[in-house]
């Protein structure tokens, strides 16, 4: 384990964040329920034989060339010897509440981002005497007990320590003393700043503008030009600036997914595929945020940019994925025929209730539709974490046809809550 600037026998003065990333945590998990599997190559994913996606890797796995979303045909053919794991939902998310409730024992204010990745507020006279490099110390250590690892950023602000959780991976800390942001960020590229997609780097890099530290120099009117109406915000962030809060997530009215086509798309195999896709990932964020919803809505802008919002309200919540599909498919015949073009689709539920058995993963006990719904839930979350192609649907309605769409743009594209 690694420190960068150590500041042991220092103190902290001001804010401090810190952020935890779980290391290769599906596979970690698999390993911890396997020992036997420790040290070597694991792989979760689809079938290779079935143009499967790898969600996650082992880090023996990573030496290979395996990374997550790489086809597994591809991975197989990479590690020959890799030993392949079906991704467990519901396995994951009991460990991640485990970890959840390392960080809850630390602070009240903690703001999971997904089911491995988490930032705290510890402040040092705010919850404890205690200073943060020693905190992230040991949550390290109880999260070792639990039998996975994970690695650790200490800063002042959530975008430095989200950057810095990832720099001395696996089972890193990386500490940003207060006061040294700017110089820690200057000479990282500038693709590991959250917010920066692939189109902005690039119009970013044909400026010159291919580290943090050129980032920071840019000013407000052209980073507006490049980036849009965060590019300010980018650019004081790449300054070592932000403000953000470390809260829970605030509720939320709805959930939803929407792609905008390259090209219009004209058959029914594109637009069911793409309408799976998007079910799935607003599924997977309905289990992440314990929710689950009635009301089910599609949304369709043609070709001549005219749009139509059409909306199902079930009997009852649900945040099963299949569910959601059906009802999506049926209304998609209200508003559309085969060979009408469409530039857009868009897939989102709301009409939020408790969920009755969202803690039934935790119990022993099935809930009353255990098979559907336990199944649900391990697509769902690797669907919501790794995109729409991880895994194949294989219980889908009678009507899913065609390979579920992947946006190229990212796990959180065009998401929406």
């Amino acid at each position: 384990m690694g420190d960068h600037h150590p500041t042991s026998g220092t103190t902290w003065h001001g804010r401090a964040v810190l952020h935890v990333d779980m290391d290769a945590f599906f596979a970690a998990v698999e390993q911890l329920d396997h020992p036997e599997w420790r040290g070597k190559p694991v792989i979760v994913g689809g079938d290779p034989a079935r143009r499967g996606v790898v969600s996650a890797a082992s880090y023996e796995a990573r030496r290979f060339g395996i990374r997550s979303a790489m086809p597994s045909a591809r991975a197989a053919a990479l590690c020959p010897d890799a030993i392949w794991a079906r991704p467990r939902g519901g396995r994951y998310r009991e460990v991640s509440l485990a970890v959840r409730e390392i960080f809850g024992s630390v602070t009240p204010h903690v703001q999971p981002t997904s089911v491995d990745e988490a930032y705290l507020d510890v402040t040092p006279g705010a919850y404890s005497g205690e200073e943060p490099v020693a905190v992230a110390r040991r949550i390290q250590d109880e999260v070792d007990r639990l039998g996975v690892s994970c690695s650790i950023g200490v800063a002042t602000n959530k975008t430095v320590a989200k950057i810095a959780s990832d720099r001395d991976k696996p089972h890193g800390l990386t500490v940003v003393p207060p006061g040294s942001e700017g110089a820690f960020l200057a000479p990282l590229p500038i693709g590991l700043m959250p917010g920066i997609g692939s189109v902005a780097a690039a119009r970013l890099e044909r400026l010159g503008v291919s580290t943090m530290g050129s980032l920071a120099a840019l000013d407000d009117a052209t980073a507006r030009d490049v980036m849009g109406s965060w590019g300010p915000d980018l650019v004081a962030r790449a300054r070592g600036f932000d403000s953000r809060l470390v809260r829970q997530n605030p509720p939320v009215k709805s959930v939803s997914n929407e792609r905008t086509f390259a090209e219009d798309a004209h058959t029914a195999s594109d637009v069911r595929s793409t309408i799976m896709a998007l079910a799935g990932k607003v599924a997977g964020r309905l289990r992440s945020k314990g929710l689950s919803g009635r009301t089910v809505t599609l949304k369709v802008r043609y070709g001549d940019f005219s749009t139509r919002t059409v909306r199902r309200t079930l009997p009852a919540a649900t945040d099963a994925r299949d569910r959601i599909v059906e009802t999506a498919l049926d209304l998609l015949d209200d508003v559309w025929s085969p060979g009408v073009g469409i530039r857009l689709l868009g897939v989102g539920i709301s009409g939020f209730e408790d969920r009755a058995v969202q803690m039934a993963l935790l119990d022993e006990t099935p809930p009353s539709e255990p098979t559907l719904d336990r199944l649900a839930e391990s697509i769902d979350e690797v669907h919501r974490r790794f995109g729409s192609g991880a895994l194949m649907h294989g219980s889908s309605p009678a009507r899913d046809t065609g390979t579920p769409a992947q946006s190229p743009g990212g796990l959180e594209e065009g998401e929406q809550t």
